[in-house]
């Protein structure tokens, strides 16, 4: 595989991972309410068909800090398209064309929704491993970057409804609040994973109001 393939694969995984994060992220900064929710040690569970995303991030160097952010989906979808800040503007985020090499994500995304499952794309470099799956219509997408100042592994598994609604705005815009919603319909799921050196972070959706 050409290194232009390996960086757009990269690329669309680091794209998919801030995606989710920044939608939470923004939930945090402006919604104090969670916040308080997160710093229980209980477990709750939360009225039938209400779901919640969660957010763990252990950082590994200094303090070994951690931060839990539980923002209920309900709230995240009513409170995003309030929220503009950089690229983010009325729930949808703007990417860079140069960022996806030209590449035609929804057609790309639509022969994926049909295929059958199966390991599509298996990559093993100097800088990265690279491996791309179908399983159960989740698209699962796993990168370790071997780079010697800071190695790092992401593992993304997304249901391929919410990948569908993330990419149902503009050519060049994914629909926060569209994957939000869908994501709404899904079971208990962990969505995205990133270790490396100084970090360790958890994204996943269930009923409960607080972290394990």
């Amino acid at each position: 595989m050409s290194n232009v393939n390996r960086g757009f694969i990269t690329k669309a995984v680091l794209a998919t991972a801030t995606g989710l994060l920044l939608s939470v992220g923004v939930m945090a900064q402006s919604t104090p309410a969670p916040a308080k929710a997160a710093q229980s040690t209980s477990s709750a569970t939360t009225e039938k068909g209400e779901r919640w995303l969660h957010v763990r991030v252990i950082c590994t160097t200094g303090k070994g800090d951690t931060v839990r952010v539980n923002v209920p989906l309900e709230l995240a979808e009513k409170v995003l398209p309030a929220v503009n800040h950089d690229r983010l503007h009325n729930g949808k985020v703007r990417i860079d064309s140069s960022d996806i090499n030209d590449v035609d994500l929804r057609a790309l995304v639509d022969a994926i929704r049909t295929a059958k499952d199966g390991e599509y794309v298996t990559v093993q470099g100097n800088d990265n491993d690279v491996r791309v799956a179908k399983e159960g219509n989740h698209l699962i997408i796993h990168v370790v970057d071997k780079g010697a100042s800071k190695k790092s592994q992401v593992e993304v598994k997304v249901p391929m409804k919410v990948i569908e609604a993330l990419l149902s705005a503009g050519k060049d815009e994914l629909d926060l609040v569209a994957a939000l919603h869908a994501l709404g319909a899904q079971g208990d799921v962990e969505l995205v994973s990133v270790k490396d050196s100084e970090n360790t972070v958890k994204v996943w959706l269930d009923s409960k109001n607080v972290a394990d």
